[in-house]
């Protein structure tokens, strides 16, 4: 049912053109006027390709990839809970 999704930072010129365009390569989350980047996710199997269309278009700067999905996010404490030694 979910599709995989990789996330772009891309680094704008016009924010304007890029509010109409960037539709047309995936679903574009955040486009910020005052730092010019638009946040956008497009399917996975299709990233590279994605990238290089986006690289020519006029108004984009930079294409960057976002690595949030590949960041560990389970975490395992083996540290011993200090708690106990700070009660009143």
């Amino acid at each position: 049912m979910f599709t995989d999704r990789s996330g772009l930072i891309v680094w704008i010129s016009d924010s304007k053109a890029a509010s109409k365009h960037l539709d047309r390569y995936g679903s574009v989350h955040f486009i910020s006027k005052r730092l010019h980047y638009a946040a956008m996710y497009v399917h996975t199997s299709k990233l590279d390709e994605t990238m290089k269309q986006l690289q020519k278009l006029p108004f984009v700067k930079k294409v960057e990839r976002s690595y949030r999905n590949e960041i560990k996010t389970e975490y395992s404490s083996n540290m011993p809970d200090k708690t106990r030694f700070y009660t009143l």
